[in-house]
């Protein structure tokens, strides 16, 4: 059975209710463009690979000039490459951003790199010679497989179910669900695919007051 609901909103015989879902799939089982690769104990939170780390490393910065060197050299043609940074006091998030709380001394570190190459792009975009406008459009989908990550890493992976409640005997009521569908990720409602799913327009108005 579901967990309680976080959010439930009643319009006339209809009852919409949000929920946590409890067993989203990982991102990184999607087709997805870049890979990911991470080191240590956040291995497991990218991709799977077989990137060979040959050096010690003094600092954070040493880690990032040093592995983004050694895969180069162990993975051809990289049109783009970046750091990925994790934020964990408690809890995770990641982000190939450099702001706070990521460059946080105490709380942060970076745990791999995200990359594309011009292979991958070349394919993608059915293209042979990789251009400026390719490179921006992957550079897009680079920031969304991040975020996307990282909304499954924190948490922010939700459901609902639609009801039409009709009235029983003895005042009771019965609910049906008419529509029932998770793996939405992001918790904006209104944009993380929720208020698509739903048919009645006063369900998507009262999402986005609420």
């Amino acid at each position: 059975m579901k967990e309680k609901a976080i959010k439930e909103i009643r319009i006339d015989n209809k009852i919409l209710r949000i929920f946590l879902d409890e067993n989203p799939e990982n991102p990184r089982k999607w087709d997805d463009l870049s890979k990911m690769l991470f080191f240590g104990q956040h291995k497991h939170l990218g991709d799977n690979h077989n990137i060979v780390l040959i050096d010690n490393f003094n600092n954070r910065e040493d880690f990032i000039l040093k592995v983004e060197q050694q895969i180069r050299k162990q993975i051809e043609d990289i049109a783009i490459i970046k750091p990925v940074h994790i934020y964990s006091p408690s809890g995770s998030s990641i982000s190939t951003s450099t702001d706070y709380p990521y460059n946080c001394p105490w709380d942060s570190g970076t745990i791999g790199f995200v990359l594309i190459t011009r292979d991958d792009i070349r394919k993608e975009y059915n293209v042979k010679r990789v251009t400026k406008k390719e490179l921006n459009k992957a550079e897009l989908v680079i920031k969304y497989e991040v975020e996307t990550l990282n909304k499954f890493i924190k948490g922010e992976v939700y459901g609902f179910d639609l009801l039409e409640v009709t009235e029983c005997d003895k005042g009771l009521e019965h609910e049906t669900s008419l529509d029932c569908f998770f793996g939405f990720y992001g918790n904006d409602f209104m944009t993380n695919g929720i208020a698509d799913f739903l048919d009645d327009e006063s369900f998507s108005e009262a999402l986005r007051s609420a």
